[in-house]
């Protein structure tokens, strides 16, 4: 940890004086809070530096844990812990003795060092975080280890919007694109879940990464043999095309409808990619319902896309099943869609009805009841749905 943990181990140091004044009894002269901790400071500034550097010092350390400096401790409780573990609670006991009968002003005075070590203590911020593991996918020379540990970190610094919309002004996105490309399929599967997680809600970003050709290499991934590259690859397409009209317009160019069709007709492909595959169909049908896009409408009234969403509904899976029923009850409301096809070549009416019977059963065991109860719901309505828009096309004038 460099030169971070001289001065992490001696802040703990007064975290632990503070506990031992404590064990003392209280002494409101002889100490004061300071954002809601109770600090006892009775080192000089020689005694100090003689600890930092001790701690420096591999021969401080007398088991052999030393390697818990190597990787990091994972929050600052762990530190206390491991500070607490290699303390003698004698000396503790002398210098909270000693913290007692330093006077107000000096009190105060070592309150302000305290306020400056932890100023330097500060963690870097995101942005620099991010400039970090942005260098180290630069550099060719990295480890493939350390490329990984890189693009983790980024997974985790682009949730938030902010840090989001800064990594193409710092050069990551173009960085993270290119790793989709990698040769290990670890890389490209983190790379891709990183431009799923900063495309979520975010047209600034999305946009940027449609610019950037990204597309194309994320629908080239989703038929990765690795199962965990297709889903995050079909997650970040998800993301990607979420609310963006232009970016559903480039899905469908390049044949999205197929691959989606592709994938919920497969039987032998993972139930995770049906499942983000019909959830993929119900919402580009939710914007289209709102949106009414005609140039792009037509690639969901297709019927073989429509038979391959029906037939999800019958496979044994709930939450699939719930996922198909959401896609269908909003491909219904499509202006588009033809009621016709619904019934007559994807037999909807016939597959409901064995769904309620299906349902009927699952309903009597207990530990499926609820979630039962609620898709028997929702195919009730998807059927009220259906018989409309049937009655509807049979007033349609000819």
């Amino acid at each position: 940890m460099g030169k971070v943990l001289p001065l992490l181990m001696l802040l703990l140091f007064w975290f632990l004086v503070a506990a031992a004044a404590a064990a003392e009894g209280p002494r409101a002269n002889k100490s004061s809070s300071l954002g809601g901790l109770f600090w006892a400071t009775g080192k000089d500034e020689g005694e100090l530096l003689a600890m930092a550097e001790s701690v420096e010092e591999p021969s401080a350390v007398v088991d052999d844990k030393t390697d818990e400096f190597d990787g990091g401790f994972s929050s600052l409780e762990s530190m206390l812990q491991w500070a607490i573990g290699h303390s003698d609670p004698e000396k503790l006991k002398e210098k909270a003795e000693d913290a007692h009968r330093l006077s107000e002003s000096e009190l105060k005075k070592r309150q302000l060092e305290i306020k400056e070590l932890m100023e330097k203590l500060k963690m870097p911020s995101d942005a620099e975080l991010m400039k970090i593991a942005i260098a180290d996918l630069k550099n060719s020379s990295v480890s493939l280890e350390d490329r990984q540990r890189a693009l983790d970190e980024l997974l985790f610094l682009v949730e938030p919007i902010d840090n989001a919309n800064d990594l193409d002004k710092l050069g990551g996105l173009v960085i993270v694109i290119r790793e989709l490309d990698n040769s290990e399929t670890g890389i490209r599967t983190t790379a891709a879940w990183i431009i799923g997680k900063a495309c979520q809600n975010n047209a600034l970003v999305q946009n940027q990464v449609l610019s950037h050709g990204a597309l194309a290499k994320l629908m080239k991934m989703v038929n990765s043999s690795f199962t965990e590259e297709a889903v995050k690859a079909l997650y970040a397409i998800s993301a990607l095309i979420r609310n963006n009209e232009n970016g559903q317009k480039m899905f469908y160019t390049e044949g999205g409808n197929i691959m989606l069709e592709d994938i919920m007709r497969n039987s032998s492909i993972d139930i995770r990619l049906r499942k983000k595959a019909a959830f993929l169909v119900a919402d580009l049908a939710d914007y289209q319902i709102q949106h009414a896009d005609n140039s792009i409408l037509h690639y969901l009234s297709n019927r073989i896309v429509l038979k391959a969403v029906v037939d999800l509904i019958l496979i044994p899976d709930l939450d699939l099943q719930e996922k198909a029923l959401l896609a269908v009850r909003s491909l219904l409301q499509l202006s588009s869609t033809d009621a016709s096809d619904f019934r007559d070549f994807c037999s909807l009416d016939q597959i409901l009805e064995r769904m309620r019977e299906n349902l009927v059963k699952l309903m009597m065991e207990e530990d499926l009841r609820d979630y039962a109860s609620e898709i028997e719901s929702l195919r009730k309505e998807v059927l009220i749905i259906f018989h409309r828009k049937l009655e509807k096309a049979a007033w349609a004038p000819t």
